[in-house]
C-alpha cells in the first residue's frame, strides 16, 4: 500500500492545558500599590526636575544682570614738562590723569587703596600714593589724578636717566607706561565681595615738548586682576 492510501489517523494523545495563575486580593492590593507609588514617584520627579529648570534660569538671568563688569581706565592727560627746560632734571615732574569708569547698571565699587607707578623702558622710575579710599556709584566716572617728582621723592630720575629722556626727545618721541595698582570690592544692594587686586596698565608717548601725543590721548588702558 502506498502511502496516499494511508488512511490519517487521529492524535488521541492529551493535549497540555495553558496553566491558569490563582492570585489572592492580597496580591492584587500589592500590584495596585507598587503602580500607585510609581506614578507618585514619577509625578514628583518630573515636578522637582521642573523647578530646578526654572531656577536655573532664572539664577541665569540674575547672574547676566548682576554680574560684575571690570572699571574701564582711559588716558586723559601726561605731561612732561621738564622735557623742553634747560636744566629741566632739577624740577623734573610728571603729571597725569586718567578716567576710571564704573559700567555696571546695579553694582557699586569700593576703592579701598589706589597706588600709581611709571616706568620708562619698562623700568620703573616712580611711584606715589593716589587718591583717598571711595566709593563708586553705578554708572558714574571717577578723574585720577596723580603727579611724580623729584621734590616729592616719588621720581626717581638720575641725569643718566634724564639725558635717556632728552635723546628719545630729539626723535620726537619718549614713551612711557603708567601703572596703577588698587585694591577694590564689589557691592550689590548690601552685599560686598572679597577684595581683588586690580593692575591698570596704559601706555603713553609725550613729544618734544613734554605733552601727551594726540594719539595717545583718550586710549584705553588695559585692566586684569591678580
Amino acid at each position: 500500500m502506498s502511502s496516499s492510501d494511508r488512511l490519517p489517523i487521529r492524535d488521541t494523545r492529551p493535549q497540555p492545558q495553558p496553566v491558569k495563575h490563582h492570585y489572592s486580593a492580597r496580591y492584587y492590593a500589592q500590584r495596585v500599590r507598587e503602580s500607585f507609588t510609581t506614578r507618585v514617584t514619577k509625578v514628583l520627579c518630573a515636578i522637582l526636575l521642573s523647578f530646578l529648570l526654572v531656577a536655573l534660569i532664572v539664577f541665569f538671568i540674575v547672574w547676566l544682570s548682576l554680574r560684575p563688569h571690570r572699571p574701564r581706565f582711559h588716558m586723559i592727560d601726561f605731561t612732561v614738562p621738564g622735557l623742553a627746560q634747560k636744566p629741566g632734571l632739577d624740577n623734573a615732574v610728571i603729571t597725569f590723569n586718567v578716567t576710571a569708569r564704573n559700567s555696571n547698571q546695579h553694582i557699586g565699587i569700593y576703592y579701598d587703596s589706589m597706588e600709581g607707578f611709571v616706568y620708562y623702558k619698562d623700568k620703573q622710575i616712580g611711584s606715589t600714593p593716589l587718591l583717598h579710599p571711595f566709593f563708586q556709584e553705578p554708572k558714574t566716572t571717577t578723574v585720577v589724578y596723580g603727579q611724580f617728582g623729584i621734590d616729592a621723592a616719588t621720581l626717581a630720575v638720575n641725569s643718566r636717566r634724564w639725558k635717556e629722556f632728552v635723546n628719545d626727545r630729539q626723535h620726537g618721541t619718549v614713551y612711557f607706561r603708567l601703572g596703577i595698582m588698587s585694591v577694590i570690592r564689589f557691592k550689590v544692594s548690601t552685599w560686598k565681595s572679597v577684595h581683588h587686586k586690580m593692575h591698570v596698565n596704559c601706555d603713553v608717548a609725550v613729544g618734544s615738548d613734554g605733552l601727551i601725543l594726540p594719539a595717545w590721548k583718550n586710549r584705553k588702558c588695559s585692566v586684569y586682576f591678580s
